[in-house]
């Protein structure tokens, strides 16, 4: 050995449940920091509403049971989540586009949007939505 040191700079990546990565270079500043949170449940469940029927209508799956089944989720869970897509398009874009949650809990809950979903008359769900949300989260 001839007892040569190389130095470069590193700098550790966190991810969500604790995985770490360690890559070459320094870290962007502020890059801990500059988190706003994270993305909300019914933003996540409404882009999985979007995939579900994505995978529906190209044939990779045949049915929801069979969305059921490859998510380990009950018929029924699947169908709350489809009923999304019964909103009218502009809630749906309105709650993929929902701020960051910086706390614990979200300020708009499935069980909320729920009702609008019967709904299928688009200005009632939109009339509904404004009743609901009298703080402005949208």
């Amino acid at each position: 050995m001839s007892g040569m040191t190389v130095e470069f700079p590193v700098h550790i990546e966190r991810f969500q449940h604790g995985r770490k990565r360690l890559l070459k270079g320094n870290a962007s500043p502020g890059t801990e920091d500059s988190k706003p949170g994270r993305v909300p449940r019914l933003s996540r469940l409404m882009a999985l509403a979007i995939h579900f029927e994505v995978l529906l209508a190209s044939g990779e799956v045949t049915d929801m049971a069979d969305l059921a089944r490859l998510g380990h989720v009950s018929r029924a869970r699947i169908t709350q989540i489809m009923n999304l897509r019964l909103l009218a398009p502009d809630i749906q874009e309105n709650l993929l586009f929902l701020p960051y949650t910086e706390d614990a809990r979200d300020e708009l809950k499935y069980a909320d949007i729920r009702p609008l979903t019967v709904e299928h008359d688009w200005t009632e769900q939109r009339r509904m939505l404004r009743i609901l949300t009298y703080t402005s989260v949208f």
